[in-house]
């Protein structure tokens, strides 16, 4: 049976500020993420099962993703836990804002990275995370592929 790739697109809001970055993203902003998902697997073959003719159904991938991506990113400020922003973390916090403290500098490269481990361990056995797209902006974007990543 042939392997095939499926796509699925999210789109979240989230900010995040670079400690120690010599440019303007050592501030506070934030950006309308894009997020591309692709798993690789083959289509069920048992006529008797409902998702027949499937790798995956597009809703289940799109509640794995929800569920570890997209309601705990979305409209939330990301900080890595290791730097003085811990501090604008707590006080962001108290005031009510959602704040993400994770162990990475938050850039495309190091979320993507992170996302990727959170949705491979949700996929099912038979189906393999092949690839993420995390665009930032119009024409800045961090890929992962588990072919690099072997």
């Amino acid at each position: 049976m042939s392997n095939i790739r499926i796509t699925k697109q999210f789109t979240f809001e989230t900010g995040h500020a670079l400690y120690g970055y010599d440019g303007k993203c050592r501030n506070v902003h934030g950006h309308s993420y894009k997020l591309s998902v692709t798993v690789i697997g083959s289509p069920i073959e048992d006529s008797n099962n409902v998702k027949f003719g499937m790798v995956i159904d597009f809703s289940d991938l799109k509640k794995i993703v929800r569920e570890e991506i997209v309601e705990v990113f979305d409209h939330a400020t990301v900080f890595n836990k290791n730097t003085p922003h811990v501090e604008l973390a707590k006080e962001l916090e108290e005031r009510g804002h959602h704040v993400i403290l994770v162990d990475y500098q938050p850039t495309s490269e190091n979320m993507v990275i992170d996302f990727a481990q959170k949705i491979k361990n949700r996929l099912p056995q038979n189906i393999k995370l092949f690839s993420l797209r995390l665009q930032e902006t119009e024409s800045s974007y961090a890929e992962w592929y588990q072919s690099d990543n072997l």
